[in-house]
């Protein structure tokens, strides 16, 4: 079974086939920097990551582009409201965003450009569709699509025009627009904004629509035809059906398959800064460590809906708790494997129930399930001192994981649980208490065994009395 993905274009699930054999180009809608990232922001860039891991771990080459939009109408009105430059205000938050992606393990994309750095290209495709005649200028500054002029508009989602309402702004407040469903390509300024907020064009100045600033960054950065366009499920319409609509206008052939991710709910409502119920990322890792939260973000079909709760979080975390702990004892009984053999181990060599789920359009609680069979063979062969087995399951659960962002014992997660040398510097302070312990039971001084063990767990190391000797852990950890 080669590699299914649904595409929204169609509806269907289709065998993907890429434009270039061996080799994957993706456009993924990345933040607009208006301010910082709450947890329905990662949701996207997780589902994304995930797949492309997938890619690369089926000997694909991925070009992954995520774009940044960094001048965009709220952007200049709160960075307004906040006395600062509006350029410094994007740059602020762009760092937020950042951050949270390499907290939750995000791979950096291969490019990540940003709208403002790509005016050129953007004023290039204006033109181009000008002169095939897909847009038309208005007032001076602004220029528009027409709609009208692309018998196909509508098709990504299904939709007419005698159905549609406008697109952009109310007409009224456009009066300079030919058809009310035109969006623009390009806005002239408005009264206030500042100056370093336009560009000079030989249609005015003005600042990009934000259509047109992901078409123009697709087309530099993966050609005129690609393999995969994402983002959230939300973006189909507008933005990702007016993309289509001026990129083939223009001649592209544009995305072959388009990705969608479903929301992530609070109270069973999208979460969004509007709705007043949004989660800071940064707020979040504070009460919650960070490979719980992307184990809560990221396992549930990129399609469905996560329901973002103290119970979703409780959950991650104890199955986060079970799988580091197998992956933890796994490495003590026979030493820890190679991060370089786990990340090179290729799909042929995963469980074939694995690749045939991870191929089902990503089907990751399918894929999931197969590693909790090969955790729980894992446990049965600790406990028989089968240490062949051990590695072998080590192997294949961390190999598996790492699909996922996931492996434990990950470069990102180690740092999570600190560094080797204070690793080091812990293990030797514990295991002196816990040889005291061992002597003091030896004795059968049993209060004596009991208050060492006691003022360990004050200190939230967790001892576990097993057949093979103590082990420890800190507690909430792995």
């Amino acid at each position: 079974m080669s590699l299914r993905l649904y595409d929204s274009a169609t509806r269907t699930v289709r065998d993907f086939e890429p434009l270039e054999p061996g080799h994957v180009g993706i456009y993924l809608c990345g933040a607009t920097v208006q301010g910082a990232p709450h947890v329905g922001h990662l949701r996207s860039s997780i589902a994304f990551d995930v797949l492309a891991r997938w890619l690369r771990r089926s000997g694909n080459e991925v070009t992954l582009i995520r774009n940044v939009t960094d001048i965009e109408d709220k952007i200049l009105n709160r960075a307004a409201d906040a006395g600062q430059p509006w350029w410094a205000w994007a740059f602020r938050f762009e760092q937020e965003f950042a951050a949270a992606y390499d907290a939750l393990g995000v791979l950096r994309p291969t490019y990540e450009p940003r709208a403002t750095g790509h005016i050129t290209e953007m004023v290039e495709l204006m033109q181009r569709l000008l002169d095939r005649g897909h847009a038309y200028v208005g007032a001076v500054g602004n220029v528009y699509f027409d709609v009208r002029s692309l018998p196909e508009y509508g098709s990504l989602t299904r939709q007419t025009l005698e159905y549609l309402q406008s697109a952009e702004d109310d007409a009224a407040t456009e009066p300079d627009k030919r058809d009310p469903q035109d969006f623009a390509l390009w806005k002239a300024p408005k009264d206030g904004e500042p100056a370093t907020a336009a560009w000079p064009t030989p249609f005015g100045r003005g600042r990009p629509g934000w259509h047109l600033e992901c078409s123009a960054m697709a087309q530099r950065y993966l050609g005129e035809t690609f393999d995969i366009h994402g983002g959230g499920i939300d973006l189909r319409f507008p933005h990702h059906e007016n993309e289509q609509a001026q990129s083939h206008a223009a001649g592209y052939g544009f995305a072959r398959y388009w990705l969608h991710n479903a929301w992530v709910t609070v109270g069973g409502e999208k979460m969004s800064k509007s709705l007043g119920n949004s989660l800071l990322v940064s707020n979040v890792l504070q009460r919650t460590s960070a490979p719980v939260l992307r184990y809560a973000l990221g396992t549930v079909h990129y399609r469905s809906t996560v329901e973002f709760s103290d119970v979703t979080v409780t959950e991650a975390s104890t199955t986060w708790d079970r799988l580091g702990n197998f992956v933890t004892r796994a490495a003590e009984a026979v030493g820890e494997v190679p991060a370089t053999e786990v990340t090179d181990l290729g799909r042929a060599d995963l469980p074939p129930a694995f690749v045939e789920a991870m191929d089902d359009d990503l089907n990751v609680s399918a894929a999931l399930a197969v590693v909790h069979e090969h955790l729980r063979a894992g446990n049965t062969a600790l406990t028989e001192r089968d240490l062949e087995t051990v590695r072998n399951a080590q192997l294949l659960v961390r190999a598996m994981l790492d699909v996922l962002g996931l492996d434990p014992l990950s470069r990102t997660w180690r740092r999570e649980h600190g560094g080797r040398a204070e690793r080091h510097a812990l293990d030797a302070l514990v295991t002196a208490v816990l040889e005291e312990r061992v002597e003091a039971r030896r004795a059968k001084d049993w209060s004596r065994a009991d208050a060492l063990r006691d003022r360990l767990n004050e200190a939230g190391v967790v001892v576990e009395d097993s057949p093979a000797g103590a082990r420890w852990q800190l507690r909430g950890q792995s």
